[in-house]
């Protein structure tokens, strides 16, 4: 039987490892979700706290953020993988990788999570104290639906980041895409293959992403030409 050969990509070997690798895809796609859900919940909490006027609430979230940003999200799950049950807490590769990239992206989030609400203007802040609300009351009803606006784009753009990001997870060995195409890779012998197969399973599942980014944008921005 004649094997169908695309250059250097093997079709045969392509379509018959197809499976296995797919069988990653559910994995790869709960890792992201969750991590950014663990995200969303910390990041608009640090954002509040790094925009607040107390120095003792503003350092705790300024020094976490710094530290998430400036450390390479690899050497994180190493330390909640591989470090922590030294001092006796241990985590299943599952649970450090959301939790690792989870923790990570929430820094990212704050950030974004801030800027959206500083650009908001200071008189809904002003209209909302007329209006008798508190603190919390001013920030749920009035000032948050309109940071949300301005936030959507780059908080997409983390997810999209974020998807692509759980291809690391595979070095403490969850089951996501990158893990299963590396033992397709070593069943065929064919990793140039298998690793331009996985790119190319990756690229619609980003674009998928972009598509809804660019929807939501479209959706949020009549919201803002409608203001």
């Amino acid at each position: 039987m004649q094997t169908m050969q695309l250059g250097f990509f093997n079709i045969d070997k392509a379509i018959e490892n197809l499976p296995l690798i797919l069988s990653g895809l559910p994995m790869t796609i709960a890792v992201s979700f969750l991590s950014m859900a663990i995200g969303m919940m910390l990041g608009l909490p640090l954002a509040l706290m790094r925009s607040s006027e107390r120095k003792t609430v503003r350092l705790p979230a300024r020094v976490y953020i710094s530290f998430m940003r400036g450390t390479p999200v690899l050497v994180f799950l190493f330390i909640i993988y591989f470090g922590l049950p030294a001092v006796g807490i241990e985590f299943t590769a599952f649970q450090a990788a959301v939790l690792g990239f989870g923790l990570n992206a929430a820094a990212y989030i704050a950030e974004v999570n801030r800027a959206a609400l500083n650009s908001v203007e200071y008189g809904q802040w002003e209209a909302a104290q007329s209006l008798g609300l508190n603190y919390r009351q001013s920030v749920i009803g009035i000032v948050l639906p309109q940071a949300m606006r301005i936030a959507m784009p780059p908080l997409t753009n983390i997810f999209l980041d974020l998807v692509k990001a759980t291809s690391l997870a595979a070095v403490i060995t969850v089951p996501e895409l990158f893990q299963k195409t590396q033992i397709a890779s070593g069943r065929s012998f064919d990793f140039l293959t298998m690793y331009t197969l996985v790119a190319l399973i990756y690229w619609p599942l980003c674009i998928l992403i972009s598509i809804v980014q660019e929807r939501l944008e479209k959706h949020f921005s009549r919201f803002v030409e409608q203001k």
